[in-house]
């Protein structure tokens, strides 16, 4: 019986050049799907003149395509404060979102998801911060970015995790007070010979590593280099071959190139950066924020379509806030 050949359908990538910086990540069928949202966001980012601001712990299928803009709380800080961009689309949480404002009065800023909040914000309010101005009277305020605009406008100066030593010393005082994460702060304290008081937040995602995770990757991956966070407890970064920002760690293993790494932080980080190096292995126990993966693609799309949900702050509030923010990059 004769039977016809039929040709192979040719199966043709979307976005081929942008495909090639997740295809590690994303299997074909996937980004075929990616796509659609993909292809509608870069042309509302056209049409709306908007940048789409991506953290690192957002997933490759966000950081390595849709952002324009990628990094730390620091480096999304700064450049938010630089774009000229009419629109600011903030692929992250709440706190990052209002901080974008507060650079950018006159820009429009969204955030795809407004529950995406954060448990280190939620531990502190301004209320909090005037009570200890009373019981520390004369005591600069030093207060993380990872905080609601209310507590940074009752705050003297902000600090990130890469730039926190620096802030303290540069205020010239023998003690500041550093809130809201208790492990930032005593991370810090060691570091400097100024004296800090803490408060008591902590990160959801990395308050949960412990030095027995360390240990049991070291024994179950002889040589490996550990990097981790410094909102990570004490005893933790004891225990690591090295502590920084995600931008810090990430620059390490660009230089240092460990040919067998682990990074003690949000998940997506790893993924992220195992991206631009394929050649190194990545061990991968890290700890989910849900925070931030409440941000996705179709999210990004439908805030762009829709203009939602746009992000605003008291002026009274956010004139007070706005000074700490710059103060920092001033002197950080």
């Amino acid at each position: 019986m004769l039977q016809t050949a039929y040709p192979t359908p040719r199966i043709t990538t979307p976005f081929p050049e942008l495909y090639k910086r997740v295809e590690r990540h994303i299997p074909p069928f996937e980004w075929s799907i990616l796509a659609a949202d993909i292809a509608a966001i870069l042309k509302l980012k056209e049409e709306r003149n908007a940048v789409v601001l991506a953290h690192n712990y957002q997933t490759p299928d966000i950081f390595h395509t849709v952002g324009d803009i990628v990094g730390d709380s620091l480096a999304l800080a700064r450049e938010a404060a630089r774009t000229d961009a009419d629109v600011i689309v903030l692929a992250g949480v709440h706190f990052m979102a209002e901080t974008a404002k507060l650079l950018n009065p006159a820009k429009t800023v969204l955030i795809p998801d407004l529950e995406a909040g954060c448990s280190l914000a939620a531990s502190i309010t301004a209320a909090d911060i005037q009570l200890l101005r009373q019981r520390h009277p004369g005591v600069p305020i030093v207060t993380y970015v990872n905080t609601s605009a209310a507590v940074k406008a009752e705050s003297d100066v902000c600090c990130t995790s890469s730039n926190a030593k620096k802030i303290v010393e540069a205020l010239g005082v023998p003690r500041v007070i550093m809130l809201p994460d208790e492990y930032l702060a005593r991370n810090t304290a060691a570091l400097t010979k100024v004296e800090i008081i803490a408060w008591k937040g902590h990160c959801e995602v990395h308050e949960r590593f412990t030095p027995e995770d360390i240990r049991s990757l070291r024994e179950s991956h002889p040589g490996i280099t550990v990097l981790a966070h410094p909102e990570c407890p004490p005893e933790v970064i004891a225990e690591c071959d090295f502590t920084g920002s995600t931008a810090a760690m990430a620059d390490y293993v660009g230089k240092e190139r460990p040919a067998r790494v682990v990074i003690l932080t949000e998940c997506s980080m790893s993924d992220n950066v195992a991206l631009q190096y394929p050649d190194l292995e990545f061990v991968r126990p890290c700890s989910l924020c849900p925070h931030m993966k409440r941000i996705t693609l179709p999210k990004i799309r439908h805030s762009l379509e829709t203009m939602t949900h746009e992000v605003t702050v008291d002026p009274a509030i956010a004139e007070r806030a706005r000074r700490a923010v710059e103060r920092m990059l001033a002197l950080g």
